[in-house]
């Protein structure tokens, strides 16, 4: 009898104490939940300040986005390509790379990389000259001009990246004048693109040939991608390998 009611005891003691620890669990999710839409909506009203004062200031300028930064008051501006830093009050304005020390992190390329895929996902692969294996496990997008040595050198390398499953595309940066130009568009224009740029890579003739053909939009794309030479390569995650790198670096870089 005594053992009888001491488990009622216990068990109606267990019942008090998992109630008090629930009713104390679902406030304390109640406070968090208050304290996090607080933070969110706060930082929404800041973006909107940003976005007012801004188009009061340069009423000419046309954001894409702007977010909260790890430092207070300072928000991450995204206008077109370009990413700049600014105050609320879009007094204070900072140009450049912000970079975590801590985690040795570039937080400007994490935005940089987003714009990066996007324009080119506008592009289309339909407007690009493209090498593609059977089997893709991996793409890369190349800025390439036909006579620069170093794109030629990637270009003979052409066969290794297919081996290893990764498509290449290539946009094109014609940069020495009207014979350049020319020369890009003629392989572009010809009835198998992937010969003709062939030939022309390793120093050959080329039927001049013209066509309805993308390579204006190439070099705007190769702008707005912040490319200043050739070759650059853009990898799946949108970061930017400006120079020529060996193919079996780059597909340890894309596999790591």
């Amino acid at each position: 009898m005594e053992l009888t009611i001491i488990r009622v005891v216990l068990i109606s003691g267990l019942n008090h104490l998992l109630v008090g620890n629930m009713k104390f669990f679902s406030l304390f999710l109640l406070i968090t939940s208050l304290l996090t839409s607080f933070t969110v909506t706060a930082e929404e009203s800041d973006s909107e300040k940003l976005k007012q004062a801004l188009a009061k200031s340069m009423p000419d300028v046309k954001t894409t986005k702007i977010s909260a930064t790890p430092i207070e008051g300072l928000y991450e501006v995204i206008v077109g390509s370009q990413v700049v830093y600014m105050s609320v009050d879009a007094r204070y304005m900072i140009e450049g790379d912000l970079f975590d020390l801590k985690t040795k992190r570039n937080v400007s390329e994490e935005a940089k990389s987003v714009i990066r895929l996007a324009a080119i996902e506008q592009l289309g692969a339909d407007k690009m000259l493209v090498y593609r294996p059977e089997k893709v496990k991996n793409t890369i997008t190349v800025v390439t001009d036909i006579d620069c040595p170093y794109c030629r050198r990637l270009h003979s390398e052409i066969p290794d990246y297919l081996k290893n499953d990764v498509e290449v595309r290539y946009i094109f940066m014609p940069l020495k004048g009207a014979s350049d130009m020319k020369k890009t568009v003629s392989v572009w224009c010809s009835d198998d693109q992937q010969l003709a740029l062939d030939i022309a890579k390793a120093g050959g003739e080329v039927e001049e040939k013209t066509c309805d053909n993308p390579i204006r939009e190439h070099l705007k794309l190769a702008r707005e991608l912040g490319v200043r030479g050739t070759p650059a390569i853009v990898l799946e995650d949108g970061q930017l390998l400006p120079g020529y790198v060996p193919v079996d670096k780059l597909v340890a870089e894309l596999r790591k």
